[in-house]
């Protein structure tokens, strides 16, 4: 039965396929990007043309499984599960999600999962590990809505070595720059619309030649892919204009960062559990519960939420970035910033994680995330007294880990994210972290920067 169960669905998938390809080639689209992102925060891709997009729906597309052991600089490591040149693995794309690129010319993208040969998923699968865990807090009668912003700065494409050669002069969040680069990022915002992405902000951030995007909120896949889709979307753009667009935690040291901070709001059915509630600014129990295992567990979610050795020289105090565990109302100091939103739009009342950067897999970072907070919710946590103003001139609250070799230190003593990843993905994970950790070890900030400011 089970084969017969298997073979039914990959006759759907083939005709949807089919279908989908006839309509994609009828508006002149000839290849699929077929994406997914490693442990080091690297989007990879497979392409196939278009017209091998249903045979691929059906069989998939074959990849090594050592990309997951790959580090920033494409050198690689090894782990107890997955490593050599052993193995191979089918990719097969979310239809679902089948978008046609519209900086990007004759092309579409898909997001795939990936499986064994025998159509058994693949433990190491890091988007699956997020449906797996939004499945688990389904379970529970909880539906987690997620949204990124992504924040990058633009370069010109003939930037080299240390010296940064940005298109725009203007102040910081000021409109002299958007005025100066308006025909770029009206080209990413039409990009984004065009691809039916949800943009709720665009705007010019703190640092030179750095802006932000912010989209709507979605289920915590389609949180996920949206982020690989808006960044990709964001490079091929830049890349029209002459420009790089740098999505790295940091760019130049001792300068703001870019961050990629993930909005949450736990719902029950139709109820937002970041409002109507007893709990501190009116949260309800469980979204406290939830709140609070993320809190406890931030220490460990940094090797996955902020993994690269440049994430730990942009996580500076007093810069916004959120270099203290501790949470405050609509704090931006705090690592977890609770806004409360209008009592108008039940839908704006969410929490803010600020440590998190660009440098992360956004799949183990919407998966890690709800497994901390379902933790928290088993344990019955409360969350400590709200921080007000900025935690590094009070001395009372613990800072996040320094390093990568701290983090990793409290991701493997994570019993919460060792269970919630299973021990394939969990080592896989870890020895990534050691091995970037010891290719950086004693590496000066300029230079790490600069090896890695062009890599995600």
């Amino acid at each position: 039965m089970q084969a017969q169960a298997k073979a039914r669905m990959r006759d759907q998938a083939e005709r949807r396929a089919a279908a989908e390809a006839d309509r994609l080639t009828a508006e002149g689209v000839h290849g699929i990007a077929l994406t997914w992102v490693d442990n080091a925060g690297i989007t990879r891709v497979k392409t196939v043309p278009t017209g091998r997009l249903a045979h691929t729906a059906r069989w998939g597309v074959g990849m090594s499984p050592v990309f997951d052991v790959y580090l920033v600089d494409d050198s690689m490591t090894t782990s107890r599960h997955v490593g050599g040149p052993d193995g191979d693995l089918r990719l097969f794309p979310d239809l679902d999600r089948l978008t046609v690129l519209a900086a990007q010319p004759g092309w579409a993208w898909a997001p795939v999962d990936r499986c064994y040969q025998t159509d058994e998923p693949y433990p190491v699968c890091q988007r699956l590990f997020a449906a797996r865990m939004t499945e688990r807090a389904a379970a529970r009668g909880l539906r987690l809505r997620m949204g990124f912003e992504t924040e990058w700065v633009v370069a010109r494409a003939d930037t080299e070595g240390p010296d940064l050669r940005c298109p725009g002069t203007g102040p910081a969040y000021g409109m002299a720059r958007l005025v100066e680069l308006s025909a770029y990022l009206g080209e990413v915002r039409d990009a984004l619309l065009a691809e039916q992405v949800d943009v709720l902000q665009l705007h010019p951030e703190y640092a030179r030649g750095q802006f932000e995007v912010s989209t709507a909120a979605a289920d915590p896949v389609g949180a996920a892919d949206l982020a690989v889709l808006v960044r990709e979307t964001i490079r091929a753009v830049s890349a029209r204009h002459g420009l790089v667009a740098l999505f790295a935690p940091v760019v130049e040291p001792g300068a703001v960062g870019n961050g990629r901070h993930l909005h949450l709001s736990p719902w029950q059915e139709d109820r937002n559990l970041c409002q109507g509630g007893d709990g501190p600014f009116g949260m309800a129990s469980t979204c406290e519960a939830f709140l609070a295992g993320v809190l406890r567990e931030l220490p460990a979610l940094l090797a996955i939420g902020a993994p690269s050795p440049a994430s730990h020289l942009r996580l500076e105090p007093s810069r916004w970035a959120g270099a203290f565990q501790c949470w405050g109302l609509e704090n931006r100091e705090a690592a977890l910033r609770f806004i409360t939103g209008s009592p108008q739009d039940p839908a704006a009342a969410n929490a803010e994680v600020k440590c998190f950067d660009g440098a992360a897999n956004p799949y183990l970072v919407v998966g890690s995330v709800i497994a901390a907070g379902l933790a928290g919710i088993d344990d019955s946590l409360r969350l400590p007294e709200p921080v007000s103003g900025d935690p590094a001139e009070q001395g009372a609250h613990p800072r996040l880990p320094t390093s990568p070799q701290e983090s990793s230190q409290h991701f493997e003593r994570s019993a919460v994210l060792r269970e919630a990843l299973g021990e394939p993905l969990f080592e896989a994970v870890a020895a990534v972290r050691r091995a970037e950790a010891e290719l950086f070890e004693d590496v000066p900030p300029q230079e790490v920067a600069a090896a890695t400011r062009g890599r995600y």
